[in-house]
């Protein structure tokens, strides 16, 4: 294979878009939960909604799902999505707003160059919330490689970061690996 080199760094996920079986209750998690915001609407089959009012960063459709059901375990496909907070205290509101909203987190963990959690939306697809720390806080070897690791992330710590917030209860399972 033929690589040419590495690709432009400047490159980013620009969007991801998703099938779903039902568009009015992804987009009650997606908007009422996660607090993103509706940017169009396909009728009834599908929508893009973002943050800050870029033009999407998912798309929830129905067009090959309506009605549908996830992926068994054990087959291929998206792992989850991983949705960039800009800060510490944004994740923590995000953390805030699925515990408020009732959602049952499958893990929580730090991996050293960031702090993340996971969950699933109501289509059964993982959903990863994040935020990085600052690169010259990321660990590295002796040799300067990068060395991610995973730890249970103190949630309580996390939530001190919003005002007002009660104790976080225990995710479902320990670290998930990257």
């Amino acid at each position: 294979m033929d690589t040419n080199g590495p690709v432009d760094p400047q490159v980013r996920i620009g969007h991801v878009h998703l099938k779903v079986a039902d568009l009015e209750r992804a987009l009650r998690f997606y908007c009422g939960v996660l607090g993103f915001e509706v940017t169009q609407r396909y009728g009834t089959q599908a929508a893009f909604v973002s943050a800050g009012g870029y033009h999407h960063h998912i798309g929830l459709n129905t067009w090959e799902s309506l009605g549908g059901s996830p992926p068994p375990p054990g087959t291929t496909g998206l792992y989850h999505t991983a949705i960039l907070y800009p800060t510490r205290k944004a994740l923590a509101d995000a953390l805030r707003r699925v515990l408020e909203a009732g959602i049952v987190l499958d893990g929580a963990s730090d991996h050293g160059v960031s702090e993340a959690l996971y969950l699933r939306d109501p289509d059964d697809n993982g959903v990863e919330l994040y935020w990085d720390r600052p690169h010259e806080q990321w660990p590295r070897t002796a040799g300067g490689e990068l060395a991610m690791f995973t730890k249970r992330l103190d949630m309580n710590a996390l939530l001190r970061e919003v005002e007002a917030v009660p104790d976080a209860p225990k995710a479902d399972e320990g670290p998930r690996d990257l």
